[in-house]
């Protein structure tokens, strides 16, 4: 790796005993974007161009590409991971309820794999609008 690379977290002292164990930024990432997903009233991660970049990606057949880690950045400082999410929330939910939720399952989602977390930052990016155009559902 690079002399500039992201330190990675380490799991546990413990598991220094028999050699080291660390989790890549990425997978962080990828952990952080499931958690926030499950939570109701987010509707999308990612900013502004980052859903115009995806949404041109599945017009073309490239769907998947850049889905599992979109919206999320993680650092491991300390033997800490910062998570940062922008995330778009669902007309008519409140931004305080949502983020809360969020913070919580992505808290529980990263220490269900034995990793610390310091800190959960997000930005409300957008909020998804109902289509005036769509017919109600019955």
């Amino acid at each position: 790796m690079a002399e500039d690379a992201t330190q990675e977290q380490s799991v546990t002292p413990a598991a220094a005993a028999g050699g080291t164990t660390s989790v890549d930024d990425d997978v962080l990432e990828k952990i952080a974007v499931a958690a926030a997903r499950s939570v109701p009233g987010v509707t999308d991660l990612g900013g502004d161009a980052e859903r115009m970049l995806n949404s041109v990606l599945d017009k073309i057949g490239l769907d998947q590409v850049g889905d599992a880690t979109r919206g999320a950045s993680a650092k491991v400082v300390n033997g800490g991971a910062v998570i940062n999410l922008n995330i778009v929330i669902e007309a008519g939910k409140t931004v305080p309820e949502v983020t809360e939720a969020v913070r919580a399952k992505v808290t529980g989602a990263v220490e269900a794999y034995g990793l610390r977390v310091d800190q959960v930052n997000i930005r409300v990016d957008d909020v998804a609008l109902t289509d005036p155009a769509a017919p109600p559902t019955a």
